[in-house]
């Protein structure tokens, strides 16, 4: 396989995850095609390249997740057949059924090859700094030139997740630099974090929080160095705490950032989710075992055909539409790559890990809070968090390089 397809592959999984942030800015929304769709007919041949030419040592404990996966699609299948609903399970059965094995295999691919996932961590990064240039661009202009406008409105939690999803990386190449480069990547990490304070994703601002602490830390506890690893969420505390102080010294300005605001000020979504997770777990009840079938959780609660009002709960909309056993089978899906994911992580160079936790992290954070089964995302980072069961080797089975160093700590331990 040559490095060009790797390459390629992994920047086209980045634009494909991060296509909802980058369609919705102002430069993108006229565009006469949808970035993501593009992205994925152009990286489904790719796929095939990256699949076929290394000889894969799979760790045996990546069967039980992928078979829970491929058992959660079947069941949402089958419990179609009692949904009420019509519009909602039409749009939301194929994305789980065809687009979800989709991604969750890119995710596995690519984050096991490793040209691809550092292509994937590099445009990841690329697209979080367009990303700080749009939002300054916008803040210069005016909020309203960013934040409303119908179609031309940024979306929050998208454009938070890649920011978060770029700082975490970009928190680790700051720990691996040396001389004026530190100075460049932390500045990268100001920005980002200052540019997540400004379109409203709340989530979003703690998975980068979260991400910049603790990406680096497990790279360091990963290596044996439990000190440096405290010393940095010790300087990640304190970041915090002089921001915090900042913002308190400026009030007026701090009114104007609007994730700030709707984190501390606007607690209607948190009150909105609360309702939410209260009526999945009293229509769980209602009709278990078997669920609600897909979609049919809107209908039940009063809301009608609107997806939008989906439980904002992985688990619990698998509950109340899947009853007991798609929530086993999630749980055997999401909850089983977590455990993979934990196991191989110590297996693993350190800075894989700690790569892929960076770009894992925020996802993980909104699937609890927001968005649903059908969502891309969530299966794209659970074939991440999985690839870290799977080593390429190259044709003479020697474990595949990346800049970071062999994929594996010991070749011999698969």
């Amino acid at each position: 396989m040559s490095r060009a397809v790797a390459l390629l592959a992994g920047a086209l999984a980045a634009l494909l995850q991060s296509a909802g942030s980058l369609k919705t800015a102002p430069p993108f929304v006229a565009l006469p095609f949808d970035i993501a769709l593009v992205a994925l007919l152009m990286l489904l041949p790719l796929l095939v390249l990256l699949a076929v030419p290394p000889r894969w040592a799979v760790e045996p404990t990546l069967a039980l997740p992928m078979a829970a996966a491929a058992l959660l699609a079947l069941w949402l299948i089958v419990a179609g057949s009692w949904t009420v609903s019509r519009s909602v399970a039409a749009a939301k059965l194929p994305e789980v059924v065809l687009a979800a094995p989709v991604m969750l295999a890119a995710g596995l691919l690519v984050g096991a090859e490793p040209r691809a996932r550092a292509a994937l961590a590099a445009t990841s990064v690329l697209i979080g700094l367009g990303l700080v240039l749009l939002i300054a661009q916008g803040v210069a202009a005016g909020p309203a030139a960013l934040l409303t406008g119908g179609e031309a409105r940024l979306h929050h939690q998208l454009a938070g997740l890649a920011l978060a999803t770029a700082a975490g990386l970009a928190a680790l190449r700051l720990t691996e630099a040396r001389g004026a480069m530190r100075a460049v990547w932390l500045t990268l990490v100001l920005a980002l974090a200052a540019a997540a304070l400004i379109p409203g994703g709340r989530i979003a601002l703690i998975a980068l929080g979260l991400g910049v602490a603790l990406a680096p830390a497990l790279r360091f506890v990963l290596e044996g160095r439990t000190v440096a690893a405290a010393g940095w969420i010790a300087a990640c505390g304190v970041a915090l705490g002089l921001a915090v102080l900042i913002l308190a010294l400026h009030p007026a300005e701090a009114q104007g950032l609007r994730t700030l605001r709707r984190l501390t000020v606007e607690v209607a979504g948190l009150e909105a989710r609360l309702g939410l997770w209260s009526a999945a777990l009293a229509w769980a009840g209602d009709a278990a075992p078997i669920g609600l079938g897909p979609g049919g959780f809107s209908i039940a609660a009063g809301h009608g055909e609107r997806r939008g009002l989906y439980p904002h709960n992985h688990a619990l909309e698998a509950l109340a539409e899947a009853g007991l056993p798609g929530l086993l089978l999630w749980l055997g899906a999401f909850g089983g790559g977590l455990v993979v994911a934990r196991r191989a992580m110590r297996r693993v160079a350190p800075r894989r890990a700690a790569e892929i936790a960076a770009m894992v992290l925020p996802v993980a954070l909104t699937v609890m809070v927001s968005t649903d089964l059908g969502n891309r995302m969530a299966w794209f980072a659970l074939g991440l968090a999985l690839s870290l069961g799977v080593v390429a080797r190259d044709a003479r089975g020697d474990v595949a390089r990346d800049a970071g160093g062999d994929d594996l700590r010991d070749a011999r331990d698969v």
